[in-house]
């Protein structure tokens, strides 16, 4: 079974709408696909239904935006197939509202910079459930002064120490991965080598917090790959890979299946519940 477990959709901070996106996995012949848009279940039964119309098994997951507050960094958590996802309705809601409150001040921000109004990134922002840099950076592409997302404008407005960056309170890591497994989930560290979480994760798979790890992932080096699968092996865990395919919303072209996961590690996901909980 061709899986791709990492997939954003415009519920989120990706470009492609759930529908547009099942279509292209038919198209490549993709069996299996996660929706894993950042902390919103919002599109996941309706996902499931348009994955049944065209033969494809959708897996519900979300990626959860966390922060390691011992090493100061950002982390990313995917969780699967959550039994009582209600569960996390809350968790979801929170990070929604911190990054509300940021999206307004990074638009003011912007704003005293570039003539654009807030209406224009609500436009760009449509669909979503939320407000992120790249509906910004649309708003100013349609606008003029940008021509892509990750020009060298979205660095000075947004990167970290940004004229326009606004921190995000992000709930800490540990919090995260308990309610995904209060909630029956699968809690995978997403793609650890992108925020330098090699420490965490091995913090993480000492106290038996995880259940997998992300290991194949665009972001990754072989050695990375090589690293993170002798880790999940040591541990038992699962291994789970995928594009974390955002359409167009990427520095780089990424389509899906860039990245995917092994036949056997998709059979023990399917299963897992029943081997574990």
């Amino acid at each position: 079974m061709i899986a791709d477990l990492h997939c954003h959709t415009k519920l989120s901070d990706g470009s492609t709408g759930l529908e547009d996106l099942i279509t292209v996995a038919r198209r490549r012949r993709i069996r299996c696909i996660a929706i894993t848009d950042h902390d919103t279940m919002a599109g996941c039964i309706r996902a499931a239904r348009l994955g049944e119309r065209q033969g494809i098994r959708v897996i519900h997951g979300v990626e959860f935006s966390c922060y390691d507050y011992t090493r100061k960094r950002k982390v990313h958590v995917l969780c699967y197939r959550a039994e009582k996802p209600d569960r996390l309705e809350g968790l979801c809601k929170q990070i929604g509202e911190n990054r509300k409150k940021a999206a307004v001040e990074m638009i003011k921000k912007t704003m005293m910079l570039y003539p654009i109004t807030p209406e224009q990134v609500i436009k760009a922002a449509s669909g979503s459930t939320n407000i992120y840099k790249q509906h910004i950076m649309r708003a100013l592409m349609n606008a003029g002064y940008a021509t892509s997302v990750f020009c060298d404008l979205y660095g000075e407005l947004f990167a970290s120490g940004g004229s326009c960056a606004v921190d995000i309170p992000y709930p800490d890591v540990f919090e995260v991965i308990e309610q995904i497994h209060g909630a029956g989930g699968i809690a995978v560290m997403a793609h650890p080598a992108m925020y330098d979480g090699y420490e965490l994760l091995e913090e993480l798979c000492e106290k038996s917090l995880l259940d997998g790890i992300e290991v194949w992932n665009p972001k990754h080096t072989e050695n990375d790959v090589r690293q993170f699968a002798e880790i999940a092996q040591t541990h038992g865990l699962l291994m789970t890979g995928g594009s974390d395919f955002h359409g167009m919303y990427t520095k780089e072209p990424t389509p899906l299946l860039a990245c995917s996961t092994p036949d056997a590690q998709i059979r023990r996901l399917l299963e897992f519940k029943a081997e574990a909980r």
